[in-house]
């Protein structure tokens, strides 16, 4: 069978952050969306996407062909309903359309397709702030899977543990003299990542492959620090997707930070209104704010976007892609992508100065920037003129 990750109706509800990447590839709990249906179809997916997105991520279609809702994570009632599904058939729940059925290399009409209801009410990540909301749930279920028959590797004496049978640590990782407190959650340390020393962490916890937590940070209430990201200072309730840093003291709570994302020392986010009030963060889509419905709601910051020293960002702030954020005082609550500036303003981050930037950022991973990647920019670059003031 031919899987298929489509983005679905949520996409544009996720942005900056599926600006660069297909819904598929967000990360929340401790693996991507696409590695936990991959891992539970025991299958390879491809995806269906934006036309701009898809010469990196493009769409393969064989006899017969699955395709998924992205936004949908799996679980053992899902796998079943859409084992089942029969050519013409598609799986919904309510109005959500989780996925459907078809053989042949041309697609059929959505509306065309017979109805079935799924029986239960999926998991589903609809809107940016859902990565760090239904976290806890997240890493839960992925440790689940993770572990499920597998021994941890030995915890060092010289931590402090609590609930130990609930911390998991992989193959080559390094913890040593810190903290781990899984009495609310799991804690699970990925393949050859580095917890320093003096480092307090409480789950639910997700530290990612060859990611490090920096001496004395402060991690608390399901936070995932993704792989080969760097992390230090006090950190709560939030997501950074992969390869990014926020290595120094300052706070980052209730917060997404994307790919390649840089936080600048002693910055800090705001995640709590004065008045308590509700948090409304910028859609895309209405070109409004919107009410999330949370009271703590911090930083929602795209690829490639980075903050000077001292940085102070507001409650319920979004940062575009490839914006550089420096200067005293509270920068506007919504930083369009190629953002160059602060409060006082801000100018477009010309291309050739990203493209730049972006290399030497990645070299330092290892990672080429591709011409592919550049494309992807360029478009997200057109596309987000009509928000930045110059």
């Amino acid at each position: 069978m031919n899987y298929i990750l489509f983005d679905g109706t949520f996409r544009n509800n996720l942005l900056p952050f599926t600006f660069t990447r297909p819904v598929a590839d967000l990360r929340i709990g401790i693996l991507t969306i696409r590695e936990k249906w991959e891992q539970r179809l025991n299958a390879t997916t491809s995806t269906k996407t934006e036309e701009y997105l898809s010469e990196k991520w493009p769409l393969k279609l064989e006899s017969s062909n699955i395709f998924i809702n992205a936004s949908v994570l799996p679980d053992d009632t899902l796998l079943e309903e859409i084992s089942v599904l029969q050519h013409g058939e598609k799986l919904v729940f309510e109005d959500i359309l989780i996925a459907y059925k078809f053989e042949g290399n041309s697609e059929l009409s959505i509306e065309d397709l017979q109805l079935k209801e799924s029986s239960r009410k999926p998991f589903i990540v609809a809107h940016t702030w859902d990565i760090f909301s239904k976290n806890a749930e997240a890493i839960q279920l992925d440790f689940n899977h993770l572990t499920k028959g597998r021994t941890s590797q030995d915890i060092d004496s010289s931590n402090y543990t609590k609930n130990s049978e609930n911390i998991f640590i992989e193959e080559g990782a390094s913890v040593e003299n810190c903290s781990l407190n899984a009495s609310d959650g799991p804690i699970y340390i990925g393949k050859n990542a580095t917890v320093m020393e003096g480092s307090l962490i409480k789950g639910p916890f997700a530290l990612g492959e060859s990611a490090t937590i920096k001496m004395g940070a402060k991690i608390y209430g399901a936070t995932t620090i993704g792989p080969s990201c760097k992390a230090g200072g006090e950190i709560s309730n939030s997501v950074l997707l992969q390869n990014s840093n926020k290595g120094h003291d300052g706070f980052l709570g209730n917060s997404v930070l994307g790919e390649w994302c840089n936080i600048g020392a002693d910055s800090n986010n705001s995640n709590l209104k004065n008045n308590y009030a509700a948090v409304r963060l910028w859609d895309y889509e209405t070109e409004r704010f919107a009410d999330t419905g949370l009271q703590f709601c911090g930083l929602i910051m795209g690829d490639h976007s980075k903050c000077g020293i001292n940085t102070m960002f507001n409650t319920g702030t979004v940062v575009g892609v490839s914006a550089n954020i420096f200067g005293s005082g509270f920068p506007r609550n919504f930083i369009p992508s190629y953002s160059w500036g602060g409060s006082a303003g801000t100018t477009t981050y010309k291309l050739t100065k990203v493209f730049e930037t972006a290399r030497l950022v990645m070299q330092r991973r290892g990672v080429e920037l591709t011409a592919a990647d550049e494309k992807i920019m360029e478009h997200i670059f057109d596309y987000s003129a009509k928000w930045r003031r110059d």
